[in-house]
């Protein structure tokens, strides 16, 4: 006999939940890719994930992962031999950098460490220091998954404006979009990424590059660029195939429509609140815990930490414990431990997150809270008591003070 019986909870940062709705509305025959109803899908999401991204740009899609998304930018942004700067707050940022290494740039970095975000200060200083412009792009993520850490993207924008510099500013929302607040032209951002698994609440599979006219004027010689991934055809095409340079991921469209209407009917604002809201209430816990015991935030700030996943150390191995212990026992998985010391190392054993992005409610925190305070009683791990009660207590007097957005949503009816 298990506890763990019945419906999984997959808790980790991504791919998230997937909405029932969307489930459904990709439970269907193959449809018609030359004519017809998918091809209007298609044609209307655009709009939409450009209202999403706060921006009156450009987007292209991919059939990709976050990975090829890297690639998709720096193939159409700059030239084999540039130089490009990228801002490091954690494991993924490095993995961009990476890969444009792999494609024969200049990579300058600047290293933050796991703890802290963007220090925009020393941003302008690099940028200054830059007196021709060799610079040609400034990267960074909104959100490190692995980190936890939420880097303050309008100030890095002023910092690139006070220092006077040219460069195409591109960020990573691949774990951001659509849970935390995030508005390109607002911010001044010039190209933007993100994938379908975690806010937008699709299947992983689907992958969207959103950019500026600047962005498309200073990418034109790029000569990086290839077929497949050339953003020019994609955000202006003609033909369904344009969009993805062949067949299009006909299911994936079908659920990313009812996923984008489920953003937009809640509204963006009551969107960004709730997962404010409901992250609120797991720190609540997480600082009643770590009153007794070795539990600790990675990002010690709340004004720097993620309202979509949230990385925490207990140390001495207990953190893969943990997770061990909570699936086994009580049908929940959470997130292993990434750029900590590498995977399997003593370091990461010590880490685990909480992915809480897209299709949650206070019910579903409240599940988990109350799992892992069973889970640190259940292997004697030290903690502070009532994590549980602290959750339960913020969300009553939360969430009773919010005032709903009424949201602003055209029609969508193909």
């Amino acid at each position: 006999m298990s506890l763990a019986n019945g419906r999984h909870y997959l808790a980790i940062p991504g791919p998230s939940v997937i909405p029932d709705p969307v489930l459904q509305a990709m439970h269907r025959p193959a449809p018609n890719i030359y004519t017809g109803e998918l091809v209007e899908i298609t044609h209307g999401l655009v709009p939409d994930l450009k209202q999403i991204a706060g921006t009156a740009g450009h987007v292209a899609m991919y059939i990709s992962n976050g990975h090829g998304l890297w690639e998709a930018s720096l193939t159409n942004m700059v030239s084999r031999g540039d130089k490009v700067l990228v801002c490091l707050t954690g494991n993924f940022g490095i993995g961009w950098a990476h890969v444009a290494t792999r494609l024969g740039l200049n990579v300058e970095t600047i290293d933050f460490g796991k703890h802290a975000p963007v220090d925009p200060a020393q941003l302008e200083a690099a940028l200054r220091a830059d007196t021709k412009h060799e610079i040609k792009a400034v990267m960074t993520v909104h959100v490190d998954t692995a980190t936890s850490v939420r880097n303050d993207i309008a100030a890095m924008r002023r910092a690139i404006d006070a220092a006077g510099h040219p460069a195409v500013f591109a960020v990573d929302c691949i774990a951001s979009l659509g849970c935390d607040r995030f508005e390109m032209d607002a911010w001044g951002v010039d190209v933007m990424i993100a994938a379908s698994q975690k806010g937008l609440m699709t299947p992983p599979g689907m992958g969207f590059v959103w950019f500026t006219d600047k962005a498309l004027s200073e990418g034109k010689t790029a000569d990086l660029r290839t077929p497949y991934w050339d953003w020019t055809t994609r955000a202006e095409p003609f033909h369904l195939y344009e969009y993805f340079d062949g067949t299009p991921p006909t299911h994936h469209i079908y659920g990313l429509r009812q996923a984008v209407d489920m953003i937009l009917d809640e509204g963006l604002e009551n969107v960004w609140k709730r997962h404010e809201i409901l992250a609120g209430a797991y720190w609540a816990a997480v600082d009643q815990w770590g009153s007794d015991g070795a539990l600790r935030f990675n990002i010690a700030n709340p004004a720097h930490r993620s309202h979509a996943v949230t990385t925490l150390s207990l140390g001495n191995g207990d953190g893969t414990r943990l997770r061990d212990w909570l699936t086994e026992h009580l049908g929940i998985t959470l997130g292993i431990s990434l750029g900590f010391g590498g995977i399997g190392s003593d370091e990461s054993h010590g880490y685990f997150r909480i992915g809480h992005m897209g299709h949650i409610n206070a019910h579903m925190v409240l599940g988990i809270v109350g799992a892992v305070e069973t889970a640190f009683s259940a292997l004697d791990i030290p903690h502070g008591i009532g994590g549980t009660v602290a959750a339960s207590s913020f969300l009553s007097q939360t969430g009773s003070k919010v005032a709903v957005v009424p949201s602003e949503t055209s029609c969508r009816c193909c």
